[in-house]
């Protein structure tokens, strides 16, 4: 019996394993946007095959239609889920887009949402923009939202911003037959893998921790192999495709990924602890500080929230070596005001609904010095407060 090696050496060489092989310790980076061949019949017959979503042996016939170096991060990233197969797009929202479109043409544009969401996220589903009309419900009471024509359960969890938590095995048991898509973002495959407990299609935005550095946009969607032929599909004809160059980041992004995690897991947990001692500090949402759901996570994960009695606005301008900026997963400290950014696009009575207050900030650990970090919010709180 094989042994299966831990995720940590799985990270650095899946998506990589044939590279001995070929002379090579670099994956290549394939930039071509289209593929000659002489043989146009051949050519075409590809194509066809192409255009069904299945991806057969050799090069594409156009960079819409796939890319090797994006391959290789598929390939790895479903591997680290323990899935079939993974689908590349443009960016997370490109790729939950694919996800509610599939659901739309399969006829089951119906979905049942599990608030807190991203802020866009909850936008699209709201809007009604493609075509889905959505149930809101919590856990617990999502089967009696489903209908006949419930096309897919979408939950996050931990919850962007509010780090809410859900028993994804509970969650999945609810649906039934209708497919799970669990958004695991902030967890990673690091701390929670979904499809072991039920979830039919694991999604990420890895502009985030699969990237790491702050300098690739990129979405992707773990399933089986079904799945992945219609988002294939979908891809092709929408050109929401992820760039080449964007798929070789993230290559590289997952090799260190289980330690950059873990590290900021560890950094964030500390700061939740010591803000929830802070008097400028009203509340702390990290699962570390509170009672917990059964789950998956291993760790109390790299991001968290906190609610402060100052402005934090004043607070945001006040940081110094901690970045103010939007987003998250970056080897640098990152803090945001999600009322007025992340989840400025949803409806105020929506946002409060959710438990995202205008006093609310969210802020997403780095690979800093834990000390330097709160020396920093420390003057920074002062600040908000003078």
């Amino acid at each position: 019996m094989t042994r299966r090696e831990a995720l940590a050496t799985r990270a650095v060489h899946a998506g990589r394993d044939d590279l001995t092989d070929l002379g090579l310790h670099a994956p290549p980076l394939d930039l071509s946007t289209t593929y000659p061949s002489r043989d146009s019949l051949e050519e075409a017959r590809r194509l066809d095959v192409l255009a069904t979503g299945e991806m057969p042996p050799g090069p594409p016939v156009y960079g819409r239609a796939g890319n090797p170096t994006v391959a290789r991060f598929e390939t790895a990233l479903a591997e680290l889920e323990g899935c079939e197969a993974a689908v590349a797009f443009a960016s997370g929202m490109a790729a939950l887009t694919a996800c509610l479109l599939a659901a739309v043409a399969a006829g089951r544009p119906h979905v049942v949402a599990v608030r807190p969401l991203y802020g866009t996220s909850d936008h699209l589903l709201s809007s009604g923009l493609l075509g889905t009309e959505v149930t809101w419900a919590e856990p617990g009471k999502v089967a009696p939202s489903l209908r006949a024509d419930t096309g897919l359960v979408l939950v996050e969890t931990p919850a962007n911003p509010t780090l809410t938590e859900v028993d994804l095995r509970a969650l999945a048991d609810e649906c039934g037959d209708v497919p799970l898509l669990a958004d695991n973002t902030f967890a990673t495959p690091v701390l929670q893998r979904p499809a072991e407990h039920g979830a039919r299609m694991v999604l990420h935005s890895a502009t985030k921790f699969l990237g790491g550095h702050g300098d690739v946009l990129g979405g992707v969607v773990a399933c089986d192999e079904s799945r992945a032929r219609t988002l294939r599909q979908l891809r092709f004809v929408t050109g929401a495709v992820l760039h080449p160059l964007a798929g070789y980041l993230l290559l590289r992004g997952l090799a260190t990924l289980p330690l950059r995690v873990r590290a900021a897991s560890a950094t964030a947990g500390e700061l939740a602890a010591r803000l929830a001692a802070h008097p400028r500090v009203t509340r702390v949402f990290h699962p570390t500080v509170r009672p917990r759901p059964a789950g998956q996570m291993e760790t109390g994960g790299p991001v968290l929230a906190f609610e402060t009695d100052g402005d934090p606005h004043a607070l945001i301008a006040a940081v110094r070596l901690i970045t103010p900026a939007v987003s998250l997963g970056s080897t640098d400290t990152l803090i945001q005001h999600p009322a007025s950014i992340s989840h400025r696009i949803m409806d105020p009575e929506d946002r409060t609904a959710t438990g995202i207050s205008d006093r609310l900030l969210r802020l997403s650990a780095g690979l800093e010095d834990v000390d330097d970090l709160w020396a920093d919010l420390s003057q920074a709180l002062d600040a908000a407060a003078r």
